[in-house]
């Protein structure tokens, strides 16, 4: 059973996990997917009236949580570019989180491929994929109803993204940084976007809803599962992950929150508003470290912040304090 439109968002937080085994963490997770779960066709009214996309909706201007709706090159853009512009920069934000959720999909297949039965996270594993299928299909929908014909990611991105899927198996430690390299930023922005205030298409505003709704759940898992498998790592293993987790993190970032060479070429904009925006400015750069602050908690969990790496987050421009729970809410302060 689905939930329904108009039910509320219920799903585990950090709180209800804390101190929960492995095992008992699977269990509540996979029955939260069972009883709380969304449809991609019956969850969303793609066919009402008030999901209409209409060229001059003003709602397809970008808030100014994003990083180029908040520059002074797009606020003075008349009305009319900035929702060309809007439209164009969140259809292909979705595209992107449809490539991660490809990925994500064939890596965790790989991954379970020679589980040994009786294993918890085989359901819950299995429960996520499922989800993910659906976030697929919404994205994909979203990106078709937008009517822009984007590309998501960088085309590097998109040519070795096949590849990827393959580390699940012989890399789950890398492949499951990974995953959360792909969901913490777009988790981040979607939530900002949420609490901003900033009235959003409702196709945008739902599928924002219902994305973070259940990455929730998938974020835990992914978090959960590295601070067990980390038990098993050796000081050297250890030591190879504290310097791959920052450039990860970061690389992958970019994929999501930064827009492509095309994107760059088809919107017009000036490589100094590039510069600026990513990530120069004290804006950005405060928006860069705050998006890793969850990131930086699980660091800290897994023992991965030593001399070596932490100069690394600083050349990466993502140290800082790290969160004292997920989803903490950043203050307006630097």
């Amino acid at each position: 059973m689905t939930a329904t439109a108009d039910a509320p968002i219920d799903t585990p937080t950090a709180s209800d996990l804390e101190g929960l085994s492995y095992q008992e963490t699977l269990r509540v997770l996979s029955e939260a997917s069972v009883h709380q779960h969304f449809d991609a066709f019956l969850d969303i009214a793609w066919d009402s009236p008030e999901f209409e996309v209409v060229d001059d909706d003003p709602r397809w201007v970008l808030p100014e949580v994003d990083p180029l709706g908040q520059t002074e090159w797009y606020r003075s853009l008349p009305l009319e570019r900035q929702i060309e512009i809007g439209k164009y920069r969140l259809a292909n934000i979705m595209k992107v989180g449809l490539q991660f959720e490809q990925v994500l999909i064939g890596g965790v297949m790989s991954h379970l491929i020679a589980m040994p039965n009786n294993r918890a996270e085989f359901r819950y594993s299995t429960h996520e994929v499922t989800e993910e299928c659906h976030h697929t299909q919404m994205f994909q929908e979203g990106v078709n109803r937008i009517g822009v014909d984007v590309q998501g990611g960088p085309r590097w991105f998109v040519k070795v993204a096949p590849f990827l899927c393959l580390a699940g198996g012989p890399l789950p430690n890398i492949f499951f940084i990974g995953i959360l390299a792909g969901e913490e930023p777009i988790d981040y922005l979607q939530k900002s976007v949420l609490r901003s205030g900033h009235p959003m298409h409702p196709i945008v505003e739902r599928v924002m809803q219902i994305h973070v709704a259940e990455e929730a759940r998938h974020i835990g898992f992914a978090h959960a599962y590295l601070v067990e498998r980390s038990r098993d790592w050796g000081r050297l293993q250890r030591f190879g992950i504290s310097l791959a987790y920052p450039v990860i993190m970061r690389t992958l970032c970019d994929v999501i929150m930064k827009p492509s060479r095309r994107m760059q070429k088809d919107l017009g904009i000036p490589r100094s508003v590039m510069r600026e925006v990513y990530w120069r400015s004290p804006q950005s750069e405060k928006l860069l470290r705050d998006t890793f602050g969850d990131v930086r908690m699980l660091a800290e969990e897994l023992g991965l912040m030593n001399r070596a790496s932490r100069p690394i987050w600083r050349a990466l421009g993502i140290a800082g304090t790290a969160s004292r729970f997920r989803s903490e809410p950043k203050s307006a302060a630097a």
